[in-house]
């Protein structure tokens, strides 16, 4: 039993910097699979808000999030940022995990 737990133990510790390791390229930027998958919860967050549809996200609202990671931020400085935040919101990331994903490189 203590053997089983160790292996678990460093098979998840071995996921998370597999996971850390994998890349999004997103134009001449690269950011981290963990930071794209919350900018995806930032984005999916403001499209399940009903309540107000003026509330939907832009570029403007997701780089104005305090919640949005601090690499991002280059990219909201950048004409275009818009569209590259919505490929960005769209990539698999189950698929990217496993980096079977053309934008996704380190694993």
């Amino acid at each position: 039993m203590k053997t089983a737990l160790s292996t678990v133990a460093l098979l998840v510790l071995a996921l998370s910097f597999v996971s850390e390791a994998v890349q999004v390229q997103e134009g001449e930027f690269s950011f981290s699979l963990e930071a794209v998958r919350k900018l995806q919860e930032l984005t999916d967050r403001s499209r399940t808000d009903k309540q107000n549809p003026r509330l939907r996200t832009g570029a403007v609202s997701v780089c104005a999030d305090p919640g949005l990671p601090q690499e991002f931020l280059p990219l909201c400085e950048q004409r275009g940022a818009t569209m590259s935040l919505s490929r960005l919101a769209m990539v698999p990331l189950d698929v990217c995990e496993i980096c079977a994903f053309a934008a996704c490189t380190g694993c």
